[in-house]
């Protein structure tokens, strides 16, 4: 038996996908995990996260509306091109500087 939500399934839905866009841009290092406000670089767990999206984002096919299709097509396309990025080029900080605290701004 599901527990009792004041949430709508829409707004349950949204909540899940949010949360793993989240995590996905904290495992790349491009956000502050929120646990230890650092930031931290796993790309195993990154890839994770994002095959994760992406496979919801396949099963869902045709049962989404077209703000939901948008906000996972732009979102896995910038993952995967951080992604890809990153593990390109190892030896960059990728944003991150030496004490591996603040985000650097990009130009």
């Amino acid at each position: 038996m599901a527990l009792e939500s004041k949430l709508t399934e829409q707004q349950l839905f949204d909540q899940l996908v949010s949360s793993l866009v989240h995590s996905a841009w904290v495992y790349l290092g491009t956000m502050k995990n929120p646990m230890n406000d650092k930031l931290e670089k796993d790309l195993e767990q990154a890839s994770i996260q994002i095959d994760m999206l992406d496979m919801i984002y396949k099963r869902m096919t045709g049962n989404l509306s077209q703000d939901e299709e948008k906000f996972f097509s732009e979102n896995i396309h910038a993952l995967k091109m951080n992604y890809v990025e990153q593990k390109n080029n190892p030896n960059e900080k990728n944003g991150i500087n030496s004490n591996n605290n603040h985000k650097e701004k990009k130009s």
